[in-house]
This record gives C-alpha cells, sequence and structure tokens, in this order.
C-alpha cells in the first residue's frame, strides 16, 4: 500500500497543477477533520465530563456560558492547520501562502479576542451573583478592558493582514493621539466618571436616586461604563450618562432607607381669625383629653406664679399670661406624635409655629415615620393629619382655606336674605 501511494505521488509530481490541487484538497480535509473532531468529539466528552450542571448554566445563561467560550476557542485549532500547511503545499505562489497564512493569523487573533471578551463577560456576570456587586459594580471595568483587549486585537489583525510588525503601527499611534482622544472622550470620560462613582461609593444597584433634570426618580437597576439605568416608580427607564452623575446633583435616597425613617414635614395652616386665649370652661372641656393629662394643670400653675410676682397695679386682665388653643394644641399634637405607633421616636420629632402668612398660621409636623417603605410612610402620614385635621376644632381652631363657589353662593343668599329678598318658582327673587 505504501508503494502504491509513492507512484501516486510521483505520477502528481509529473502533473504539477494537479500535485497542487491534490495537495490544497488534502489540506482543506485535514483542517474540516480537526474542526470535527474539535468540535464533536472533544467538545462533546468535556460536556459530559463537567456534567449536567454546566449544560443547565448555558442554556440559562447563553452566550455568557463557559462552553460558548470554549467552542469560540475551538475555531482556533483549523485556522492552525491551514496557516501552518499551506506552506507545504507544493507550486504555490509565495504570495498566495503569505496571505493565506495572514489571513488565518488575523483570525486566529480575532477568535482569541473574542474568547477573552466572553471570558470576561462570564466573570463579570458571576461577580453580579455576589451581594457585594450591589456596593461595588464592576460592570465599567470589565467593559474597559474589553475595549483595550479588541483595540489591541485590531492592531494586531492589520499588522498580519499588511504583513508588518505591531510596533510599526504602534509608533505611529502617537501622532494619532489627538484624534483617538476625540474619538474616545465619551469612553475616556465615563471611564473617570464610573471610578469616581465606585470610589467614593455615590450610586450602588438598588439605590433610589432622584435626578429632576433628566426626569429620573426611582432605583438603580445597572451601572454601566456609558449608561446609569434608572426604573422610574411607573415602571419607565430612564438612562443616565455616567459622566452627568459627576457634573450634574441628583439625590441618593439611600441614607434614608438606612436610617430606617423617612421624615414627615407638612404643615397645617390655623386660621388666624380662630386664634385666642381659653376660656375656664374650655380648658375644663380640654381636662378630659387623655393627652392633656397634668399639662394644663402644670400650664396654669406656672403662669400663675408668673402672674403673682406682677406688681399689684399690674394684674389687670391684659398684663396676665394665659392659656392659648393654639398653644393648648401644639401641646397636644407634640403628646399625641410621641404616643403613635408608626412615628420613629428615636429620631427628630418638634411642632413648630413658622411665620404667618397670607394663607394663615403655618402649624409644621417634623418627624419621622418608622418605617421607608412607601405605601407604609404615606399611611402613617395620612393617619396623623386625618386625626389632627378633625380634632382641630375641639380646640376652637379652623384650618385656613380660600373661598370657594360654595362659599361665594351662600354669602350671596346671605345677603339677598338680609335685604328681604326670596327665591321665586322660577328661580328669580321676590322682593
Amino acid at each position: 500500500m505504501t508503494g502504491q501511494t509513492e507512484q501516486f505521488v510521483h505520477w502528481l509530481e509529473q502533473y504539477p497543477p494537479a500535485y497542487t490541487l491534490s495537495a490544497l484538497a488534502l489540506l482543506l480535509a485535514l483542517a474540516w477533520l480537526a474542526n470535527w473532531l474539535t468540535k464533536h468529539v472533544l467538545l462533546r466528552g468535556l460536556r459530559k465530563l463537567l456534567g449536567a450542571s454546566v449544560l443547565a448554566k448555558e442554556g440559562a445563561s447563553g452566550s455568557t456560558s463557559p462552553m460558548r467560550v470554549v467552542s469560540r476557542l475551538s475555531n482556533v485549532v483549523p485556522a492552525l492547520v491551514l496557516m501552518i500547511g499551506v506552506g507545504m503545499v507544493p507550486h504555490l505562489p509565495e504570495a498566495m501562502v503569505t496571505v493565506v497564512q495572514n489571513v488565518c493569523s488575523a483570525f486566529i487573533v480575532l477568535t482569541v479576542a473574542l474568547a477573552l471578551g466572553g471570558l470576561l463577560s462570564i466573570l463579570g456576570a458571576r461577580y453580579q451573583r455576589r451581594p457585594s456587586a450591589r456596593v461595588r459594580p464592576i460592570k465599567g471595568y470589565v467593559e474597559v478592558t474589553k475595549i483595550v483587549i479588541y483595540l489591541i486585537a485590531a492592531i494586531l489583525m492589520v499588522a498580519s493582514l499588511v504583513d508588518r510588525s505591531p510596533l510599526i503601527l504602534l509608533s505611529g499611534l502617537g501622532a494619532m493621539a489627538a484624534v483617538l482622544m476625540l474619538i474616545f472622550q465619551d469612553t475616556l470620560l465615563s471611564l473617570v466618571a464610573s471610578i469616581q462613582l465606585a470610589s467614593n461609593d455615590m450610586v450602588r444597584i438598588g439605590d433610589w436616586i432622584e435626578m429632576s433634570q433628566l426626569n429620573a426618580d426611582g432605583d438603580v437597576i445597572d451601572i454601566a461604563l456609558h449608561t446609569v439605568k434608572v426604573q422610574n416608580f411607573d415602571k419607565t427607564i430612564t438612562t443616565i450618562p455616567t459622566k452627568r452623575l459627576i457634573s450634574d446633583s441628583f439625590r441618593n435616597w439611600r441614607g434614608m432607607r438606612e436610617s430606617g425613617g423617612r421624615r414627615i414635614k407638612r404643615s397645617l395652616y390655623i386660621d388666624q381669625h380662630s386664634i385666642r386665649f381659653l376660656t375656664d370652661e374650655e380648658r375644663r372641656r380640654l381636662d378630659r383629653f387623655a393627652l392633656l393629662d397634668g399639662y394644663l394643670p402644670a400650664k396654669e400653675a406656672e403662669l400663675e406664679a408668673w402672674n403673682t410676682s406682677l406688681p399689684g397695679g399690674e394684674r389687670d386682665v391684659v398684663n396676665r399670661r394665659r392659656v392659648t388653643n393654639i398653644g393648648t394644641f401644639r401641646a397636644y399634637v407634640d403628646r399625641y406624635l410621641r404616643h403613635h405607633p408608626g412615628v420613629h421616636q428615636s429620631m427628630m420629632l418638634m411642632v413648630r409655629q413658622m411665620a404667618p402668612t397670607s394663607d394663615g398660621l403655618p402649624l409644621e409636623i417634623y418627624c419621622f415615620s418608622n418605617s421607608v417603605v412607601w405605601a407604609e410612610y404615606e399611611g402613617t402620614q395620612s393617619d396623623i393629619f386625618d386625626h389632627l385635621l378633625a380634632i382641630l376644632s375641639e380646640f376652637g381652631l379652623r384650618v385656613f382655606q380660600h373661598p370657594s363657589g360654595a362659599d361665594m353662593r351662600a354669602l350671596g343668599r346671605g345677603q339677598q336674605a338680609s335685604e328681604g329678598f326670596r327665591p321665586g318658582a322660577d328661580g328669580g327673587l321676590i322682593g
């Protein structure tokens, strides 16, 4: 059999074109066989060796599966066969051999670069599953590393295709630095912004941030090199350039969530015409309030001690200190908040009067709920003001409210009645 093969080879050598075509066909067959053995034998054996868990992960993670990376890397084998074997084909022009080897070399570089990019994606995806990934995201760094790998691969591929040393291309990059900085200025700015965000711990995945100038108000769901994605509370998604989080101001509500309490800061606008001193009968009536237990007697004793210290001629009622309904209501609100189960008692709590306005006297309630959940916070705040608005009349106070259409109609009917007019059957007025 060996002698017949040698005779066949000697016969082909007498016909150079046929000899070259036969050698090329054999080379292509070897490259196909190497590709088939790598993907259908080695890779299948590797899958069986690793077990079904890897296959399950491959189906779940798609292109970020380790087996996908290995499968892509296996394309190097037939390219190596072609690059090495093409030099052994007889009677091929030197230029053709060089072109095939350069193309195969560029393909190998491209395949390795894509495999490294896939490997970085796998590492990034594995890191995202760790709890610390919310505090220190690395997606931006992974993307920068990919860009560097692809740039190096592009230089090596061009050097292989033009059959020149990569150092010659790199020496020309100095003159192109300004152009490259112009092209990649967004990437460079985003990289610096990502580093600052991570080093200063300004934003984490899951943080509630508010950026009104970009209509962003919701939770951060992704931090990448160029963009930060925010899912707003209406379920829309706002994409913010990473560099804008450094150059513009935004509000991060993480501190509120970590503190365990959310601030309630709202005012009741009291009609100033309803503010007055309490009468003896009103003081006795307010004594039945459990929250005011001990307040009125202690206040009256304090005021009596003050008033008795006045000279005899200055004990007139206008010179005496007396209990007011607004002061008593303020004390009641303070005690009500200190007994409310939804108010955080270890945080700032106060009830204060603000400067009078044309809309009344603001009585501000400043405290913190003991829940940072939005619905529970709003429920606590509404429960507090429901009660205060309803009990306000017990102190002889009124909430200021601008006149409505119904108020105007009632005023008009009152004037008509005082002037002797009454409504007729057809809706007119009868004098």
